[in-house]
């Protein structure tokens, strides 16, 4: 049973912060660029790394024993300790200052900002917003807030959202395949022990889903990247996203881009159309 979930205790979390530092090698960005299905190629110090590349960077280690039964570390420390066992990105924005390049050493300060309790179709939410800055050498490369949501664990099948309407037809299309394997490779490279991206057995009789459950952090790389390429290689200002529904394994997904008055609007979409994350970039 989970235990009761006490605001104000987790509300005291507001305002910690933590530093960690990180450097851009070469052998990360061929990784990377391979996961995002770019041109690998042999990066250089000095040559741009993928605009995401900070979600690589400095990720918390903690030894085994120290790890809770979904493969994340258990509570507290730096994130408020939430008792409700299911956590995912919700979605989050992103200022895009200057590219990280390899051989960069990367600072990131991050900061807790805000705590709140909602209640959902799927009963008891506790959102947490953390503020990250990410410099380099030649200064602040990247602004960013994460909003991560905690939800109750139910006995049966999680509930399915009601299906939002579909999007336009998209103006610019890529399709992929969401291979476990690229699943396992995107946990490799941010250091995510997270057991519903790779866990099927876990993922299906523990948290009740049909399927491993695609990244939300790499539906939002597949966008950036691709609203980029649309722009000459020139990454957003700012970039707003949120998911919408899961997307699973061993189906095509879609990276879908319109251009707007304002920018772009993107979305990933799964083999029914349907989207399962949206976001607004603006330059």
């Amino acid at each position: 049973m989970t235990e009761k979930l006490d605001i104000d205790h987790l509300r005291q979390w507001i305002g910690r912060s933590e530093e960690a530092t990180d450097i851009v090698t070469a052998q990360l960005v061929k990784g990377l660029r391979a996961t995002l299905f770019q041109e690998v190629g042999a990066p250089m110090t000095g040559d741009a790394a993928p605009f995401t590349v900070h979600w690589c960077l400095a990720q918390p280690v903690f030894p085994m024993s120290m790890l809770g039964p979904d493969g994340h570390p258990t509570r507290g420390g730096f994130l408020p300790p939430v008792p409700l066992p299911r956590r995912m990105w919700a979605g989050g924005e992103i200022e895009f200052l200057q590219p990280l390049r390899v051989g960069d050493e990367s600072t990131r300060t991050s900061r807790i900002a805000d705590v709140q309790v909602k209640t959902g179709s799927t009963g008891t939410l506790c959102f947490v917003s953390v503020e990250h800055s990410i410099s380099c050498p030649r200064g602040v490369a990247i602004r960013e807030r994460q909003d991560i949501v905690y939800r109750e664990m139910t006995s049966s099948a999680p509930a399915t959202a009601k299906a939002p309407p579909a999007p336009p037809k998209a103006q610019h299309r890529e399709t992929h395949i969401s291979d476990p394997v690229l699943l396992f490779r995107y946990s490799a490279l941010t250091f995510n022990g997270h057991r519903i991206h790779y866990d099927r057995d876990y993922v299906t009789e523990v948290e009740g889903y049909p399927g491993l459950i695609f990244h939300g952090p790499l539906q939002a790389a597949l966008i950036i990247e691709m609203a980029a390429k649309l722009r000459g290689g020139k990454a957003p200002k700012r970039f707003t996203y949120r998911g919408l529904q899961p997307l699973f394994e061993g189906t095509e997904f879609s990276v879908n881009a319109n251009e707007t008055d304002a920018g772009m609007e993107l979305w990933t979409a799964n083999a029914e159309g349907q989207p399962t994350m949206k976001g607004t970039a603006v330059w």
